[in-house]
């Protein structure tokens, strides 16, 4: 059995890493590990393969930086040329980047069997790109591996559960975080904080939303120190607006720091999909920067909010986590044993 893995972005790589170790223990098995390169920089890519012992990928390929459809025409054709030439039995894609949907198109356009991790979600919010990827991978995929049960519900409010098997599997990321999260102590330990990471191009490309949420975190600072590991496009905006800042900035942080980051703060605040459910595995509430969240059931079970950049939304939310014990709750994501589910499945076939 030969399956072709595509990532490009820090999610994928735990994903992938979850996925991959378990992989590895199996013999006539070969996985050949693709990196589109569409996350490039040392701290948002190579920092993650070594610390997480992800063997390096067979194929790295720079393409970033670009628009859209360009940049998924070249991964696309580049991931054509993998699949001609090691003839996989399965190309499998994570989550709803870029690099995903570019790799879904490559195996249909081959007539390779396309497998979808984390399928079924959905915003309902077209003017993320990551929606328009994940429908599409949907729609090609020939299994859709979904974390939940709503997300089996998505997909056949859509009729896709015709032509194509859903299977539930459960979160692959709660594998990751089962399997590294670290009960080291970490220097923010001694006092109490609040963890705040901010990426997305909605919040930081429009000074408007960008100013008011600053704002907004600097009066929480006021009662409870904000540690904000900061992406460097997000530092750059900051200083090019001159947007004080009075939170505590520190350098971006691979994995396996920001798990007790995570696992030492009072609550995180996010616009990140995967914070919102690695907050959850660690008994953290979260108060979501966006406007939508694809993880329905941590809105259902109270333990995340939906405040976009609305400042009364976030400090009310900010309020009430202070002051209301976290209660560990059934986990609608499954057991931790994913890539277990996912390696059955492919046995059986």
């Amino acid at each position: 059995m030969k399956i072709i893995t595509i990532v490009g972005a820090r999610p994928q790589f735990i994903k992938a890493a979850a996925f991959s170790r378990k992989l590895s223990e199996l013999t006539n098995w070969e996985e050949v590990l693709v990196h589109t390169g569409q996350h490039y920089d040392t701290n948002m890519s190579e920092v993650f393969f070594e610390e997480m012992k992800i063997p390096k990928p067979s194929y790295h390929f720079e393409i970033h930086g670009m628009a859209r459809g360009e940049m998924l025409e070249k991964m696309q054709a580049a991931i054509e040329g993998v699949i001609k030439k090691e003839e996989p039995n399965w190309v499998l894609v994570y989550g709803d980047t870029n690099s995903t949907l570019a790799g879904a198109r490559a195996a249909k356009k081959h007539g390779v069997k396309l497998a979808h991790v984390e399928a079924g979600l959905r915003s309902y919010n077209l003017e993320m790109p990551e929606e328009h990827n994940r429908v599409e991978t949907d729609q090609l995929s020939d299994v859709l591996f979904v974390p939940s049960q709503n997300a089996i519900d998505n997909l056949k409010q859509e009729g896709l559960e015709k032509g194509r098997e859903i299977v539930n599997v459960g979160d692959i990321m709660f594998d990751a975080v089962k399997f590294y999260a670290s009960n080291n102590a970490d220097e923010y330990e001694s006092q109490p904080y609040a963890l705040l990471t901010l990426h997305r191009a909605e919040n930081t490309d429009n000074p408007t939303v960008l100013k008011r949420l600053l704002s907004t975190v600097n009066k929480i600072n006021e009662q409870l120190q904000v540690v904000w590991p900061m992406h460097p496009r997000t530092k750059a905006k900051l200083r090019e607006l001159e947007i004080p800042v009075e939170a505590r900035v520190i350098e971006p942080v691979g994995y396996l720091e920001m798990l007790p980051l995570i696992q030492n703060s009072m609550f995180v605040l996010t616009d990140s999909g995967g914070l919102q459910k690695e907050a959850f595995y660690l008994n953290k509430y979260c108060i979501t920067l966006r406007t939508e969240t694809e993880w329905i059931e941590l809105l259902n079970l109270g333990v995340n909010r939906i405040c976009g950049s609305d400042e009364s939304k976030v400090l009310e939310a900010f309020r009430y986590f202070s002051n209301t014990p976290f209660v560990v709750m059934n986990n609608p994501y499954g057991e931790g044993n994913t890539a277990d589910k996912i390696i059955h499945f492919f046995r059986r076939k």
